[in-house]
């Protein structure tokens, strides 16, 4: 937490959460020469049975009354007190997260047994990223970040602040969503559900692309081939309860996060878009808006001085754990 005050914005007509509701987002003033805009997590839809208001397997509100939904209650980077926060004199924008569709959804979708859900999480987080750019247009450091649902739609959301901040140096943080694979069917599938594929931007790189290409390997890929200069960086748990919880709903075989993790990111630099990564033991969930942002240590190395070396444009090292079980 911090002192200086957090703003709350209402949306734009145009935006709304999963049931209806009004979308809220959230804005601190900093430094205006440097910005966070980060993406919130938490989980994702895409049937009647988990897309209902009430399973609990994504927040259909953006109810700022609710701890989760408030940026002041959070740890991690967003603790401003702390010195060693490499991110504490910076503005922020916080879009949060309500529409089960991880950013990037367009549709209305019916699933049936009363269960109407909007997936207007592109129109959502794309609003926030325009107040971005009315408050810090003149940012010249700009990092794009999220967590879980946030962190899938992160590399996308680089390339759109790419667009939009075009003198500005842009690195890219996708903390916990490494293991979700690219497949055809699935992507085209859920895509349509979501309505994903109207949302796609309209760079020269994606001319060709179709629902089934469309896949979050292919959101790093693409958003790096049209900008080159954005620095991507991940975080993952090797064995992350949340991210197997959701492939496997997803229908992905889910056996081994690890290794879907290596595959993801070997496909990402085949396809010339690099792509430095921190991978840590163990079966937890997200490390920016954590407390153990601080202190976690893999092979010895400090995640946070791994994590400021990275926003400094140093050229880190990927680090795997040994003994990630």
């Amino acid at each position: 937490m911090a002192d200086s005050p957090w703003e709350r914005v209402v949306g734009t007509e145009d935006c709304a959460c999963a049931d209806g509701s009004e979308y809220v987002y959230w804005v601190r003033q900093g430094d205006p020469s440097k910005l966070v805009f980060y993406l919130e997590g938490g989980g994702a839809c895409f049937s009647d049975g988990t897309c209902s208001f009430s399973t609990g397997n994504y927040d259909p509100t953006a109810d700022d009354s609710d701890p989760y939904d408030n940026p002041y209650y959070w740890p991690g980077i967003f603790d401003f007190d702390n010195p060693l926060n490499p991110l504490r004199h910076h503005s922020f924008v916080v879009a949060l997260y309500c529409t089960g569709d991880i950013h990037i959804g367009n549709n209305t979708h019916d699933y049936g047994r009363g269960v109407v859900v909007r997936h207007n999480g592109f129109v959502n987080a794309n609003t926030a990223l325009d107040t971005a750019v009315e408050r810090f247009g003149g940012a010249t450091e700009v990092v794009v970040a999220g967590t879980s649902a946030g962190s899938a739609a992160a590399p996308l959301y680089g390339g759109l602040a790419a667009d939009r901040f075009p003198q500005a140096d842009i690195a890219v943080m996708a903390d916990s969503s490494g293991a979700y694979p690219s497949v055809p069917a699935v992507n085209a599938g859920i895509g349509e559900l979501w309505g994903t594929f109207s949302a796609v931007p309209d760079w020269p790189v994606n001319q060709d692309v179709t629902p089934e290409q469309w896949g979050l390997p292919e959101l790093f890929i693409q958003a790096g081939r049209h900008a080159p200069r954005i620095r991507f960086g991940r975080f993952d748990n090797a064995f992350d309860r949340t991210q197997e919880f959701f492939a496997r709903l997803a229908g992905f075989d889910a056996s081994r996060l690890d290794e879907l993790m290596l595959l993801n990111e070997s496909r990402i630099e085949e396809a010339g878009v690099s792509q430095a990564s921190f991978t840590a033991p163990g079966r937890d969930h997200g490390i920016l808006p954590r407390d153990s942002f601080y202190d976690l240590e893999v092979e010895g190395i400090s995640f946070l001085d791994w994590f400021t070396r990275f926003l400094q444009g140093d050229d880190v090292a990927d680090l795997t754990c040994t003994d990630c079980a």
